[in-house]
């Protein structure tokens, strides 16, 4: 049984991610969504129950944080969580009582750098939209941007044009309301924390800020000293860092605690990429990890750990085990204490015949056993992988 505990912000894509392939796995499934978003745990049960052929192999249970934490503490075999660090390590605890392995996909901070040769065009509508999308509700939102000196104030004026032509609101706006006042604090607070400490506001602001509506802001003059270079906003902010080289960038891009997702634009992107403490990089794009089933998804750091999609989602809701079978008779038994005299001098014998005079000297006589003993089961060795 895997217990699933959803987000809020993409409150069916992202748990489907752990659902799907626990099911596929040979798992049954209880899942909680967020106390936000209650409804659409609801009707994914009712689509469960008339797909899927094995009654109750899907459940939902609703409820807040104590739902949750009676859940984390349940006899499930594993849980896999998706939120904030905060609640991840809260859930993490809880789970240690019983020995419970977790997946964790936690908050991001995730990185942008765009290089001296980049495609300014191209980079600043990423930009714009990796920011942006979802009025910035996603976990792996582009939430801070190095910028190389050269190319820094060109970026900047294409990103604040698209941002100019974005609409707050309305059924025809690109950007709707923030989902919780919660939210919108958090946002205010690192906006105004930046302005504070001398960002310099292009669009937008803590003062464009009505109900739940809040209108994308740009802003330059950023530093790791703010809470928006830091701190995960989640919110339509965009802050852009002048950066006077790409070791700085791949620095700066580095220096957080968090470890998600990222991006890199440029003609050097791919090598860069490679240098980015994170579990997933796009290059020359925004977020195209997410939009590859193959490709694990997951973080390091503070953005957690486990992985779901691909092969690796699959092996996620397995237990691993090895078999090992004899397919040839020895003409010595070795599991036993009735050895022959001198089996040891003809064991090291056998193994100078396989791998040579060196390995004598590097094998004692009980590591010898083993190596004997191994031979009875080389071509019947077996891992299979199996549901919890």
């Amino acid at each position: 049984m895997i217990a699933v505990i959803g987000p809020w912000n993409y409150p069916m894509f992202t748990p489907m991610g752990s659902i799907a392939y626990a099911l596929a796995a040979g798992n049954a499934v209880v899942f909680k969504p967020s106390e936000l978003t209650p409804l659409v745990g609801a009707r994914l049960a009712e689509i469960a129950a008339k797909s899927i052929a094995v009654p109750d192999l899907l459940q939902v249970v609703t409820g807040a944080g104590a739902t949750g934490a009676a859940l984390s503490r349940a006899a499930v075999d594993k849980i896999a969580f998706t939120g904030s660090t905060a609640t991840g390590k809260k859930i993490m605890a809880a789970a240690a009582e019983r020995l419970t392995p977790v997946l964790l996909e936690l908050g991001g901070k995730d990185p942008m750098i765009v290089t001296d040769d980049a495609d300014l065009d191209k980079a600043a509508d990423a930009c714009v939209f990796g920011a942006l999308t979802n009025t910035g509700q996603a976990c792996i939102s582009v939430e801070r941007v190095y910028v190389a000196d050269a190319v820094h104030d060109a970026f900047v004026e294409r990103v604040v044009n698209n941002v100019k032509h974005l609409k707050v609101g309305g059924d025809d706006g690109h950007l709707g309301a923030m989902t919780s006042p919660a939210q919108v604090g958090i946002v205010k607070d690192h906006l105004e924390d930046a302005v504070r400490r001398g960002a310099k506001v292009l669009t937008g602001g803590p003062d464009a800020i009505s109900g739940n509506y809040i209108q994308p802001t740009v802003l330059t003059g950023v530093t790791h000293e703010m809470k928006v270079m830091t701190e995960e906003t989640f919110g339509p902010v965009i802050p852009i860092a002048r950066v006077g080289s790409t070791e700085e960038a791949l620095r700066l891009a580095n220096e957080s605690r968090y470890g998600l997702g990222s991006s890199v634009f440029g003609k050097r992107a791919r090598e860069l990429a490679d240098k980015i403490r994170a579990g997933m990089t796009s290059v020359n794009s925004v977020m195209g990890f997410a939009g590859i089933p193959s490709l694990p998804f997951g973080g390091v750091g503070e953005s957690g750990f486990g992985r779901i999609h691909g092969d690796d989602g699959i092996r996620e809701f397995c237990r691993t085990k090895s078999t090992a079978e004899e397919t040839m008779s020895l003409p010595i038994s070795m599991l036993t204490f009735r050895l022959p005299k001198g089996m040891n001098e003809r064991l090291r014998g056998m193994i100078r015949q396989l791998y040579g005079d060196g390995a004598v000297h590097y094998i004692k006589s009980s590591v010898d056993l083993r190596s004997w003993r191994a031979m009875g089961t080389r071509n019947g060795g077996e891992v299979i992988s199996s549901g919890f």
